[in-house]
């Protein structure tokens, strides 16, 4: 239970699959990998860096995770900062476990000052060469891609709009990546990210819609590669270390949305690493 009172910030997908043993990491290179030469700031990807800058500021973060046994490292590194957190289980394919999860959450932590929406998949990246394109993607990874990317954020936001509009004030962030500017090609590789650009539309329509009330909402670029374990030990960031971004950085880029005064709110930020032109 909340019993100090500390702000509440809720991280919709805190922890990351480039983790040491996330499904990415276990993908790519076939085995969990050793992440304890690691700072741990880069451990958990955006989402744990975001979750322990937010402890860090005198948050009660809420950890979110399909499975509680993912955030459990996590949660033990922001106590041992000195922060406040809680996990809660979530599945965004499910109506049900997000209106169980926010339910909880308003109950052992109350009604949340910043949502950070920062779920991603993988779905689409085991397929090989020969079915790069589009008419060989079964519609079950569309579907998965649909509930992360679509119907996810629009049940979560659903769940935090109706206090914050009444409060007049709280925070909205949607982690995003370069395939939310514009439909791209899916190479070899790659998860679908297609339906990217449905949730930079409805960033783009709260903002419209919530602004007047208080409620800040942003679409965050995160135009690269973010060092993690997993990402850390491929090829390409072991020759060009430079190329991958620092999710403690990034973190620090949330925060500065939040804390922004209204009279100049930022509704895109667009973050990209210095050796590569942005994407547009």
């Amino acid at each position: 239970m909340n019993t100090e009172r500390k702000p509440v910030a809720v991280v919709i997908g805190a922890t990351s699959k480039w983790q040491s043993d996330g499904r990415n990491t276990r993908l790519i290179h076939g085995a969990d990998l050793d992440d304890s030469d690691l700072p741990v700031g880069v451990r958990w990807g955006v989402g744990g860096a975001i979750s322990q800058k937010f402890a860090q500021e005198g948050f009660l973060t809420v950890l979110t995770t399909r499975n509680a046994s993912n955030a459990a490292a996590l949660q033990a590194a922001i106590g041992e900062q000195g922060g406040a957190s809680i996990i809660v289980e979530l599945d965004l394919s499910s109506h049900e476990s997000i209106s169980n999860a926010f339910a909880q959450i308003r109950e052992e932590a109350g009604e949340p000052d910043i949502l950070v929406y920062n779920a991603g998949y993988i779905d689409g990246r085991d397929l090989p060469p020969e079915k790069e394109l589009l008419e060989h993607i079964p519609f079950e990874i569309l579907e998965t891609a649909q509930h992360i990317s679509s119907s996810g954020p629009f049940l979560v936001v659903k769940e935090v709009l109706p206090a914050m509009r009444e409060r007049g004030e709280g925070t909205i962030l949607f982690s995003n990546n370069s395939s939310s500017l514009r439909g791209k090609k899916r190479y070899t590789g790659q998860s679908l990210y297609y339906p990217r650009v449905l949730m930079r539309t409805l960033a783009q329509a709260l903002t419209e819609e919530y602004s007047e009330y208080g409620v800040h909402v942003a679409n965050v670029v995160i135009d690269g590669t973010i060092d993690s374990p997993g990402t850390r030990a491929t090829p390409r960031a072991q020759e060009q270390p430079e190329l991958l971004m620092n999710p403690v950085k990034i973190a620090e880029a949330f925060y500065y949305l939040h804390t922004q005064d209204k009279s100049c709110w930022t509704h895109e930020l667009q973050l990209t690493p210095h050796p590569v032109k942005p994407s547009f």
